[in-house]
């Protein structure tokens, strides 16, 4: 297969084409003739020295080579995109922070820590991305993103150069809608025999936590749900399906927006918040002002 000097106009025609399934919707979209895109996309095929779609039905699909090749046209053309909107931050005076935030961090976690940002003297535009935790590694391992906030450190390995940074740890405490914070409250954690839980899934950081609290202390409450998803558990939470833990430094957050009274605190329950970067030492202004917020203890006292 040749690939010395690809014309990468022939490669963004092939990627319309293998995105649309067409070379006439593919030539429609570009606003350019049939016989123009059917040239192109034969010139690459040349080019390569292999076919790199083939007829499927009514539908041109990529062959196991187009396959590849798709997979690579689009990275290419999606930091093209990001080029072209990353010069336009720079030329209005911006600086970009793409983040990756773990979908088990609590939301009003990742608010509060990149609140910060918002306050530095040069403006600081936010591209923030959820996802599970391990896409989001590796889309930091591409330097698709800046920075990831999560809940867990990870180890670097020989194929993984990244960094865990902690950035605060806290206590937690345990909330409910008023019915049931009224009816557990008393006696706490022992009235917790019986009661409605929301948990975090097993595979969250801090699962095995949580049941290692309530096997300490004895208590063994009725799991309800147990949710991937943060802020998922606690809507359902702030409905009255459950009593649900969350961070003491988010305490005034969850009972002013969500309306959730507090139950009883647990502060040998930590959870702790992590930035995992590329770098040993963080370089990014943004990332940096968000350290320094927390340095000074702009968060909480307990963190």
């Amino acid at each position: 297969m040749k690939t010395a000097g690809i014309n990468f106009r022939h490669l963004f025609f092939f990627w319309n084409v293998a995105k649309e399934g067409s070379v006439t919707r593919a030539a429609e979209r570009l606003g350019l003739a049939v016989q123009t895109v059917s040239t192109q996309l034969a010139q690459l095929d040349q080019q390569l020295g292999t076919a790199l779609l083939t007829q499927q039905g009514r539908r041109l699909v990529p062959t196991e080579a187009g396959r590849v090749a798709l997979d690579y046209a689009d990275q290419i053309f999606q930091l093209e995109d990001q080029l072209q909107q990353a010069l336009t931050d720079v030329d209005a005076g911006r600086v970009r922070l793409a983040v990756g935030i773990s979908d088990s961090l609590p939301k009003l976690v990742a608010y509060r820590l990149l609140e910060t940002t918002q306050h530095l003297s040069r403006k600081v535009k936010l591209i923030c991305m959820e996802n599970e935790f391990d896409s989001l590694l590796a889309d930091l391992a591409l330097n698709k993103l800046d920075v990831v906030l999560t809940d867990r450190a990870v180890r670097a390995t020989p194929s993984l150069r990244v960094f865990s940074h902690l950035l605060l740890e806290s206590g937690m405490q345990l909330f409910g809608a008023r019915k049931l914070a009224v009816k557990y409250r008393r006696g706490f954690p022992h009235s917790l025999n019986g009661a409605p839980l929301l948990l975090p899934t097993r595979n969250n950081a801090l699962r095995g936590r949580i049941d290692a609290w309530f096997v300490q202390h004895g208590a063994r409450p009725d799991v309800v749900g147990e949710f991937e998803d943060n802020a998922m558990l606690n809507t359902f939470g702030r409905n009255g399906m459950g009593l649900f833990f969350a961070p003491s430094v988010l305490a005034h957050d969850i009972q002013e927006q969500f309306g959730a009274v507090h139950v009883g605190d647990a502060p040998e329950l930590k959870e702790q918040f992590y930035a995992i970067s590329n770098e040993r030492k963080i370089k990014h202004p943004a990332v940096e002002a968000i350290l320094e917020a927390l340095h000074t203890g702009a968060f909480s006292s307990d963190i």
